[in-house]
């Protein structure tokens, strides 16, 4: 059995596959590549797929990615879970993200009949989750085997403006935070007998909030402290709170890590009464821009499109930031994202092919 690009990406997305279903579509895939040799690693609900042939005795070349969509929500023009083509788009839950990437590299690998090493893929159902039991068991079982891939492109949607503009070398991580002010309640009409944390805490606002934690570099914006949240009080006027809460988020560059907040934290909180929770739920990589899976994609990126992409690490995380703690070299590609987890999610069909082509030459030059 062999499909078009455009009818196997159509056939992803008619799958329903929120987190953690994975709508039978790594049966479908197994099936599809009847010659691999697959490996199911399933956990708590979630299906993850590992699925491999050996060429050769040369480099191991992963593609990974997830078949998990998030809820379609409301505000749909269309069916969410059957595509739809019009107006040059075809529409669907899962369009950009990433169904449209699953579907270009295994149409690619389902195609490769040489290559000179390992091709392989690595599919979960739990990556728009807690992402768990996904990937970062595949890896783990991986590691035991001694089967780790020298490299690993994800096909999350990574382009800009026009396809082909962009690719993701890293990925900024988050850190979350929560502060405590500790105060003492007390009546407004006597704020002498009480502590009020909100009139200790705004006098330091204005050197915390939106502030740059570094200075950034080529490739990372700054490490910004970015407030998301801050409440105290009982929302009656004539109380004065006992405790203030807030939430923040930074999201980091390799210049700056956990304790790099922590002390900037206690710089502005340390004459105050105060408890603070941390949290790095991301970490951030780098791969090096002169590594081979980099320069072959450039060029066949610039190869299919006439395009030099950008070496970008905007946006959030991916599964990528599992795959780069074992040192493996790893980057993204794929469509245009402006419409991801928004409702009449959609993709070009120009763009779902023109990504199958960048693979197939990808896989051909390596």
């Amino acid at each position: 059995m062999k499909l078009e690009v455009i009818d196997l990406f159509k056939q992803l997305i008619n799958a329903k596959s929120e987190t953690p279903d994975d709508g039978e579509i790594l049966d479908f895939v197994e099936h599809y590549l009847s010659d691999f040799t697959a490996i199911r690693i399933d956990k708590e609900g979630v299906k993850n797929l590992f699925i491999y042939k050996k060429f050769g005795e040369g480099d191991h070349l992963c593609f990974a990615g997830h078949v998990d969509v998030v809820p379609a929500g409301e505000g749909w023009s269309t069916d969410p879970y059957q595509a739809v083509e019009k107006d040059g788009f075809i529409y669907g839950r899962g369009a950009q993200d990433m169904k449209s990437g699953v579907s270009g590299f295994l149409q690619a690998v389902k195609e490769a009949e040489e290559f000179s090493g390992t091709l392989s893929l690595l599919l979960t159902s739990d990556e728009e989750g807690p992402a768990k039991y996904g990937t970062v068991i595949v890896l783990e079982y991986l590691k035991e085997q001694g089967m780790l891939p020298d490299a690993v492109i994800v096909a999350e949607p990574t382009c800009e403006e026009s396809f082909g503009d962009a690719i993701k070398v890293g990925r900024r991580g988050s850190i979350n935070g929560i502060i405590e002010k500790h105060g003492v309640q007390g009546h407004a009409a006597y704020p002498e007998k009480s502590t009020n944390p909100i009139h200790k805490v705004v006098q330091v606002l204005p050197h915390m909030a939106g502030i740059d934690l570094d200075e950034g570099d080529e490739f990372f914006s700054p490490s910004k402290f970015v407030i998301t949240d801050i409440r105290a009080g009982m929302e009656v006027t004539n109380v004065t709170p006992g405790k203030l809460k807030m939430m923040f988020n930074v999201r980091n560059s390799t210049a700056t890590n956990k304790e790099d907040v922590e002390h900037f934290v206690h710089r502005y909180f340390k004459e105050m009464n105060y408890t603070l929770e941390l949290d790095q739920s991301a970490k951030p990589f780098m791969t090096d821009v002169n590594t081979k899976v980099v320069k072959h994609l450039d060029a066949a990126i610039q190869s299919v499109t006439g395009i030099t992409p950008k070496h970008s690490t905007a946006g959030g995380t991916s599964d990528a930031r599992f795959i780069a703690e074992y040192g493996i070299d790893v980057i993204e590609f794929g469509v245009k994202n402006d419409t991801i987890h928004a409702p009449n999610e959609r993709t070009t069909k120009e763009e779902v092919i023109g990504l199958y082509h960048v693979f197939t030459t990808l896989i051909r030059e390596y």
